[in-house]
C-alpha cells in the first residue's frame, strides 16, 4: 500500500512538474474523429520549437506543404467568408440608418454592439490575405536563401496563425444555440474525501485558466476551498469574455485521471458544471421569492472570529442549491448567487424543452456526478478520451496546459451534426 501511494504522489509530481514546462513546444500529429476538428485544428495543434531541429527533424517537403496548406486554405476559405461578412455588416448599417436610436435605448444598445463586433470581423477577414501573402513571400525568401531555418520558423509561425484565424471564425459560426455568446462560470468538486482527486481537481482548474489564456483573456479564480495536501476540494472560475459558454458547455461532467498500477487501474475523479455568466445584462428570468430560501454562514473557517459574507440559496421546488463567496459583501454575493440560480435553471429549461419555471421537476436534475464526459490517461499509455464525442486525444500534457481547442471543436461539430439530424425534414 506504501508503494503504491508513493507511486501516486510520484506521478502527480510528474505532472505539476510538466505543466511548469511549454507544452506547446511538442510537435505531436493528432488524428481527431470530429471531421471539423480534423480540418480546423490539423496545422494549429503543431507549435515549432524554439531551435532548428524541429524543422530539419520535419523535412523541408513537408514543412513547405504544411505552410502551403494553410495558405491555400486561407485564400479559398477567407474571400468567401468575407464576402458574407461584408453583406452582413451593410445590412447591419442599413437597419441602423433606418431606425430611431432614441426609440429604445435598450435595443440601440443591442444593434451597435452587433454592428461593432461584425466590424471586428470583417478587419479580421481582410486581414487574412496580407497574412497569406506574407506566409508566400516569407517562404520565397527561405528557399532563395539556401533554406534558410530563422525563416522558415517565420513563414511556419504565419501560416498557424491563419489557421487560428479561420479556426476561431469557423467555430463562431457554430455557437448559436441560446446562451452562446455568453461568459462562463466553472464550478469544479473533487471527490468527497480522496485526497488525489483533490489534487487532480487543483490540476484542471489549472487547465481551464491556462485555455483562457490561450484564447488572449484572464480568468478569474472567484472562490478556492484548499485541501490540506495542495489540492483543492472546490474552485469557482469566472471567464468574462463572449462565446467562453458556447466553447466550454461540453465539458460539464465528471472528468477522471486515470492511473493504471501493477494492472489495477485507479480513477481520481472531479466533476465540472459550467453555466452561462451574463456579462452585460442581467439573467432574464423572475423567481418567486417565496420559493427561495437564503442562509448565511456565520463565520469564515479559517479566521472563526471573522463574520463571513458568504450566502446560500436554495431553490425550493426543485432543490437546486447555489453559493457566493468570492465577493467582499454580503449583498453582492447576494445578487450573484441569484444570478447563478437563474442561470442553472435557464440551462435546465433549455435542454428540457420547458418554457417556465414552474414546469422544472426535481426528477428533471442531472447530477454532474452521474455524467461521465472524458477520461485522461496516464499509465500504460497516455492520451484523453472525450466519452460524448469519442475523440482520442494522444497529448495528454498538452490538453493539460490548456489546448482544449480540438475536444472543443468535437464537440461543437457533434452538436451541430445532432440538431441536423433532429431538424424536420
Amino acid at each position: 500500500m506504501a508503494a503504491i501511494s508513493s507511486s501516486i504522489v510520484s506521478l502527480f509530481k510528474e505532472i505539476q512538474l510538466q505543466n511548469c514546462g511549454n507544452f506547446s513546444n511538442y510537435p505531436k500529429n493528432s488524428t481527431f474523429s470530429a471531421n471539423f476538428s480534423t480540418r480546423a485544428f490539423r496545422a494549429s495543434s503543431q507549435e515549432p520549437l524554439d531551435d532548428n531541429k524541429f524543422y530539419k527533424e520535419l523535412g523541408m517537403f513537408s514543412l513547405r506543404k504544411r505552410i502551403e496548406d494553410s495558405v491555400l486554405r486561407a485564400e479559398m476559405f477567407g474571400p468567401t467568408a468575407l464576402e458574407l461578412e461584408e453583406a452582413k455588416h451593410i445590412n447591419q448599417e442599413e437597419v441602423i440608418r433606418d431606425y430611431d436610436l432614441w426609440d429604445d435605448l435598450g435595443k440601440s444598445n443591442e444593434i451597435l454592439i452587433k454592428l461593432a463586433d461584425s466590424a471586428k470581423v470583417v478587419d479580421t477577414l481582410r486581414d487574412l490575405k496580407f497574412k497569406a501573402e506574407e506566409a508566400k513571400l516569407i517562404t520565397e525568401l527561405a528557399e532563395m536563401d539556401a533554406i534558410n531555418y530563422a525563416l522558415f520558423k517565420q513563414a511556419y509561425s504565419s501560416s498557424l496563425d491563419l489557421n487560428k484565424c479561420l479556426d476561431r471564425y469557423e467555430m463562431s459560426k457554430l455557437l448559436k444555440e441560446p446562451y452562446d455568446m455568453e461568459g462562463a462560470c466553472i464550478t469544479l468538486e473533487s471527490k468527497c474525501g480522496d485526497i488525489y482527486s483533490e489534487i487532480w481537481a487543483g490540476q484542471l482548474t489549472q487547465m481551464y485558466m491556462k485555455w483562457a489564456e490561450r484564447q488572449g483573456h484572464a480568468g478569474r479564480i472567484i472562490e478556492r476551498f484548499p485541501s490540506n495536501n495542495g489540492g483543492i476540494k472546490s474552485a469557482t472560475i469566472e471567464l468574462e469574455f463572449k462565446f467562453a459558454y458556447g466553447y466550454l458547455s461540453g465539458e460539464r461532467g465528471v472528468h477522471s485521471m486515470i492511473r493504471s498500477f501493477e494492472n489495477h487501474p485507479e480513477a481520481s475523479l472531479a466533476s465540472v458544471d459550467v453555466i452561462p455568466l451574463f456579462i452585460e445584462s442581467s439573467p432574464d428570468l423572475l423567481i418567486d421569492d417565496k420559493d427561495i430560501l437564503f442562509s448565511y454562514p456565520s463565520n469564515c473557517k479559517d479566521n472563526p472570529s471573522k463574520t463571513s459574507s458568504a450566502v446560500h440559496i436554495q431553490h425550493i421546488p426543485t432543490g437546486l442549491e447555489v453559493q457566493s463567496t468570492g465577493e467582499r459583501s454580503r449583498f453582492a454575493n447576494k445578487i450573484k448567487a441569484l444570478n447563478r440560480l437563474k442561470a442553472k435553471l435557464l440551462i435546465i429549461m433549455k435542454d428540457r424543452g420547458l418554457s417556465s419555471v414552474a414546469s422544472i421537476t426535481k426528477g428533471a436534475l442531472t447530477d454532474t456526478w452521474n455524467r461521465e464526459t472524458r477520461k485522461y490517461v496516464f499509465r500504460p499509455s497516455k492520451m484523453v478520451q472525450d466519452l460524448r464525442t469519442g475523440i482520442q486525444h494522444p497529448d495528454v500534457n498538452a490538453v493539460l496546459n490548456g489546448n482544449l481547442d480540438p475536444l472543443i471543436a468535437a464537440h461543437l461539430n457533434s452538436r451541430q451534426t445532432s440538431t441536423t439530424v433532429n431538424e424536420p425534414a
